[in-house]
């Protein structure tokens, strides 16, 4: 396989995040998981005879400046949950929309049925600005 790796691969200027349809225009990165347990099938002998395949799950984060977290947060409160933890899954959805070129075709990654498991502040000494990771767990991640 020709792996070609160039500048332009992940060109952050062509990434847009949506949380609950909102651009997040304070995003510093994010992550998404699909996982499918498998393990080995042994039987006769001491060599694995197949591989088995179990549960999907997906996850991931997104590491936003404060003023998006305290946005996401407020929109919580205004619903009537406590922060974006508190958030039902199934009202959120993370998309990200990127391109290669400008003149690509646009690709997006799904997270459907987010639910942010940690909700906090960390604080540095001299910071100039607040950095907050916000992982979740999703019901499903589709790649593109």
């Amino acid at each position: 396989m020709n792996v070609n790796i160039t500048s332009s691969e992940c060109a952050w200027s062509n990434f847009e995040v949506k949380i609950l349809g909102t651009v997040i225009k304070g995003l510093r990165g994010f992550g998404y998981k699909k996982e499918v347990e498998k393990e080995h099938l042994f039987a006769e002998g001491d060599e694995a005879i197949d591989i088995m395949s179990g549960n999907k799950k997906g996850s991931g984060n997104i590491k936003v400046l404060g003023f998006e977290a305290d946005k996401m947060n407020k929109a919580a409160r205004d619903a009537g949950y406590e922060d974006i933890t508190e958030v039902p899954h199934e009202a959120i959805i993370v998309t990200c929309s990127f391109r290669r070129r400008q003149t690509d075709q646009v690709k997006t990654y799904v997270a459907n049925g987010v639910g942010f498991t940690e909700a906090g502040v960390d604080m540095e000494q001299n910071a100039k600005h607040r950095e907050i990771t916000l992982p979740y767990l999703a019901m499903n991640v589709k790649l593109p």
